[in-house]
């Protein structure tokens, strides 16, 4: 699987780097970034397609690991999460493909 570095729409700088991550409840992550920035978010909802079969179940959820290469969280089989995203998400409130009401 090929990995990609996006950059926010609000601005052309990377996002940092996933650096712990643990399991608050079954499709619900603590993340902590390397720049200091940590919250908890749902996956789930993020979580499409066959790759994603067996981690969305209980026990392959829990799974879950930092890819200190990619600096996001993955799961076995191949299943990850764009950095980036989780990052707007922890940071915002909103997932960045939301808009939120003024």
């Amino acid at each position: 699987m090929r990995h990609f570095k996006r950059s926010s729409p609000s601005n052309d700088r990377p996002h940092p780097n996933i650096t712990a991550v643990t399991v608050l409840s079954h499709g619900v992550l603590q993340l902590t970034f390397a720049d200091g920035v940590s919250g908890e978010v749902g996956v789930l909802e993020r979580m499409h397609g066959p790759v994603f079969a067996q981690a969305r179940t209980p026990d392959g959820f829990t799974e879950v690991a930092v890819d200190t290469e990619t600096g996001t969280v993955v799961w076995p089989g191949g299943a990850d999460l764009a950095p980036d995203t989780l990052y707007e998400r922890v940071r915002t409130g909103a997932w960045p493909d939301q808009h939120v009401a003024a």
